[in-house]
């Protein structure tokens, strides 16, 4: 589906797409109109997935968006949006895939100050990095965790989630999977992220940083934390 976008509809979609899964505020309330009218100029593919999100968040009171969201990113294993821990779970290899993100920002010179504090594998870190800094190297974190983000997208569409739209046009920006990738999909979605607990420090700590000078060096990545009320 993705060979049907032109550049500037997949820019779009992924800036669409990282707006509406960001934490609900009034601030996005605000720009549900601009997101409607923007989804408009995408495929039907594309744009009516996040047309239908834009209509559930905009009838939801933001008191129940914001708990409705707690409860499904960031309590549930199978539904958060940190892109390294479908793949590596809580074990000491997701501290080197996070290093892999945040090189590639650095290189792209992207600062992750902007991000709000975010882990740099927050989908919609990934996908502002890819809209608005490097579409081809954000669109290759995308494909490399490709799995994680389909079983994002089952997950939240067996939910009936208001964000299964977003991950629905997500996933039509990109390729169609591959054999490979439909057996790393089944075999996630059987298995579930790795489940190793380690003793984790924050992210951005000087010993995180420090590995990014030392390859051979243990980091250690924190799960995610549901938010303050």
């Amino acid at each position: 589906m993705s060979r049907r976008l032109t550049r500037e509809q997949q820019l779009v979609a992924w800036q669409s797409a990282s707006l509406l899964l960001d934490y609900p505020d009034e601030g996005l309330l605000e720009r549900l109109d601009l997101l409607r009218e923007a989804s408009h100029q995408l495929p039907a593919a594309v744009g009516e997935p996040l047309r239908q999100v834009v209509v559930r968040l905009g009838s939801t009171p933001l008191p129940d968006l914001q708990a409705d969201y707690v409860a499904t990113f960031d309590s549930r294993r199978r539904c958060n949006l940190f892109l390294t821990y479908f793949a590596h779970g809580d074990t000491r290899k997701r501290g080197v895939a996070l290093l892999r993100f945040k090189q590639a920002y650095l290189a792209s010179g992207f600062d992750l100050e902007q991000a709000g504090g975010e882990l740099p594998d927050h989908l919609c870190v990934v996908l502002e990095y890819a809209a608005c800094v490097d579409p081809e190297q954000g669109r290759q974190l995308l494909l490399d965790h490709r799995a994680g983000l389909e079983l994002l997208r089952m997950s939240l569409v067996d939910m009936r989630s208001p964000w299964a739209g977003v991950l629905q046009s997500v996933s039509a920006t990109l390729p169609a999977l591959r054999g490979d990738e439909r057996d790393a999909v089944r075999r996630l979605a059987a298995e579930g992220p790795p489940e190793e607990e380690v003793g984790l420090t924050p992210y951005g700590t000087p010993q995180f940083d420090a590995a990014l000078t030392d390859r051979g060096a243990s980091v250690d990545l924190p799960m995610p934390t549901v938010r303050g009320a």
